[in-house]
């Protein structure tokens, strides 16, 4: 089974080219939203992030994420011990979620593919980008929140050359449209490819 790593900074819209490729009937791992389940359901995980950042990591036994937000934005130190904790779990979880794919290849999606050093688990990368601009406008409209902390989020990721350098294709999410034809065009040649 391959593994396709899709990746792209905040509000470049990899969820929504995800989608677009589940509807192609590729299956779709989200490292994000899996990452937010084991933080509330692993004990192992909620008893190191309580030693590490205190009590109030969790609130009526659910991750306290503005608590969390706050500790690590910006605090390089910090969001390097979370990320110790969380990624084993998650990249243990992925390996028991692969064995149950049937298809020519599976997207493990990522916002930090790169900076976490999972891209190394994967045959093929793909970038989403989008304009800055574009990017922080659609973060104010989806998020309660500022363009202080999504400044905070973007200078804690590779910029889009640093992953652009290192992918195998870029798909660029502007219009909805012609990123369903990117989409479409990039599905095809990773069949080409491991065919």
């Amino acid at each position: 089974m391959k593994i396709v790593g899709l990746t792209g900074g905040i509000g470049s819209g990899k969820t929504t080219v995800a989608k677009q490729f589940q509807a192609l009937g590729i299956p779709v791992y989200i490292a994000d939203e899996e990452a937010k389940k084991l933080m509330n359901r692993s004990k192992i995980i909620k008893r190191k992030l309580i030693a590490l950042f205190g009590d109030e990591a969790y609130k009526d036994n659910t991750l306290n994420r503005p608590f969390l937000a706050d500790k690590i934005f910006n605090n390089a130190e910090n969001l390097e011990k979370m990320n110790a904790v969380v990624h084993p779990k998650v990249a243990s979880h992925f390996k028991n979620w692969l064995k149950k794919q049937i298809a020519p290849y599976v997207l493990k999606e990522s916002a930090i593919l790169f900076e976490n050093g999972a891209y190394k688990d994967c045959d093929l990368i793909i970038t989403v980008t989008a304009p800055l601009e574009l990017r922080k406008k659609r973060l104010l409209k989806r998020d309660n929140t500022t363009l202080e902390k999504i400044q905070a989020i973007i200078n804690n990721q590779w910029s889009d050359e640093s992953k652009i350098s290192k992918s195998h294709f870029v798909i660029t999410n502007k219009d909805l449209e012609e990123t369903k034809q990117q989409v479409q065009l990039t599905h095809n040649k990773i069949v080409n490819l491991i065919a």
